[in-house]
């Protein structure tokens, strides 16, 4: 029988940080806090197209979530759920990762010897720098942006940052690594897979390639189950008590799935600052033992030696937020302040009374794993559709089809898909995302509540106790 009690469950997304308290009896959702990051560094000459984001303000942005959370629940907590954003890797001392201080919200702590975190959208690894490297043995290809891509950057072009840390991991892996007091790391094969030079099937790394490559092999982190409890908090942690146990870092990816995927006929549309389509492999799965760089699905591990075949777009709510980034940047050259919460609700409320457009926009700015080269266009334009409607119809409308033509409508229906179950950031704020997904998806769409991934990896933990 499960303990009574609430189970927390935290999500450091990319743009940023939400925690909930799930009752681990009733499975419900008690209470839940978020606020934006506000994390991203500037880019200096020496990384052009790096994309870090500050861990400090990470943390912070943590204690500010748990501040909001009732003290009372946080002293019934009796378990520790952390997922987050996937791909990117932080690097740290081991001894001296963080700096533990007491305050009026309890005990808390913040990072002391730690690197920027280089985030799943840094660009600095080229196609020419991607192609030097070994080719992996992993069913996954290696991308800018990846853990053992980026590590691999360093050691060519700043072995000396690198020779300043012990230990890396994702910010998730960072963070309950902290929480425990533990001068390791592990990871789950879900984190791990991310980062790239990681045999799903057998739960290791490629440990041989990596050695004779020159990679610093000493930085990864010991792989361990999806699922596995990684240690217990070392100290009491804003009313949560010391020793309660916590649960190895999970993929926000996966507990997004976890949270709304109600069946195995089920398809779930993830779509938030980047956009996920997925559905469940069969049980006896097992993909290719080497990847395919040109095809625009992959197979992310999930739980219990399962797989989910994935259309993982790099172009999702970030389109939106750049469009407006530039629009406010434009207004601002013109002399006049426009905030832009106001930009983006203005966006939204044009495109809502604009249901139809002949403006085509291929908002892949990105480009996508699978297609690095190919940028957004906007095409078919005419004096007629030039108006804030039409544009930002269009956008909402190619991110769908973006996404339409990576795991075509027939691809899910042949999978035995009967529904999509939509989540995510971007599509609860964005009414027309949600209309341009069923339009591009013949299939019935339902959108749940608390469905995103701090729920998720709240009943991951609830579920195994």
């Amino acid at each position: 029988m499960a303990a009574a009690g609430y189970v927390l469950g935290v999500d450091l997304g990319t743009s940023s940080v939400k925690v909930v308290l799930l009752d681990s009896l009733l499975k419900t959702v008690t209470d839940s806090s978020c606020f934006p990051t506000c994390s991203e560094t500037s880019s200096t000459p020496t990384t052009e197209h790096a994309r870090e984001q500050d861990p400090t303000r990470i943390i912070c942005t943590l204690d500010r979530c748990l501040a909001a959370l009732p003290r009372d629940r946080l002293s019934k907590v009796v378990c520790v759920g952390v997922s987050g954003q996937m791909h990117g890797v932080v690097l740290w001392k081991s001894k001296t990762g963080c700096e533990w201080s007491s305050s009026d919200a309890g005990y808390r702590f913040r990072p002391r010897d730690v690197s920027t975190l280089i985030t799943w959208q840094d660009g600095r690894c080229s196609s020419e720098f991607l192609s030097s490297l070994p080719k992996p043995e992993s069913h996954l290809s290696v991308a800018t942006g990846f853990g053992c891509a980026s590590i691999f950057w360093y050691s060519k072009h700043r072995p000396e940052f690198l020779s300043e840390f012990s230990m890396a991991g994702t910010i998730q892996d960072y963070v309950v690594s902290m929480l425990c007091g533990s001068e390791s790391c592990v990871i789950t094969g879900q984190n791990a897979a991310s980062w790239g030079y990681f045999n799903t099937t057998k739960n290791q790394w490629n440990m041989e390639i990596l050695k004779a490559a020159g990679f610093p092999v000493r930085l990864l982190p010991e792989p361990v189950e999806s699922g596995a409890i990684a240690g217990r908090t070392c100290s009491e942690w804003h009313g949560i008590p010391v020793n309660t146990p916590v649960g190895a870092a999970l993929g926000d990816f996966q507990c997004s799935v976890y949270s709304c995927m109600k069946n195995r006929t089920d398809a779930v549309l993830n779509l938030s600052t980047s956009a996920q389509l997925s559905f469940a492999m069969p049980a006896d799965f097992t993909p290719q033992t080497i990847p395919d760089p040109a095809s625009p699905i992959a197979y992310f591990p999930y739980f219990h030696n399962t797989y989910l075949a994935v259309a993982a777009a790099l172009n999702g709510g970030n389109v939106i937020a750049t469009f407006v980034g530039m629009l406010t940047s434009w207004i601002r050259e013109f002399g006049a302040e426009v905030p832009e919460s106001e930009v983006y609700s203005r966006l939204v409320q044009s495109a809502l009374i604009q249901p139809t457009t002949d403006l085509c926009v291929t908002p892949t700015l990105l480009g996508e794993r699978h297609n690095p080269t190919s940028l957004g266009l906007v095409s078919n334009i005419s004096p007629s559709n030039l108006s804030l409607g039409h544009m930002t119809r269009a956008m909402c409308r190619g991110i769908l089809t973006n996404l339409a033509t990576m795991m075509p409508p027939e691809v899910l229906v042949a999978a035995g898909v009967k529904r999509i179950m939509g989540s995510g950031s971007a599509l609860a704020r964005v009414e027309v995302l949600k209309q341009e997904l069923e339009r591009a998806f013949p299939l019935p769409v339902v959108y749940g509540e608390d469905v995103d991934s701090a729920v998720g990896v709240a009943m991951v933990f609830s579920d195994r106790l």
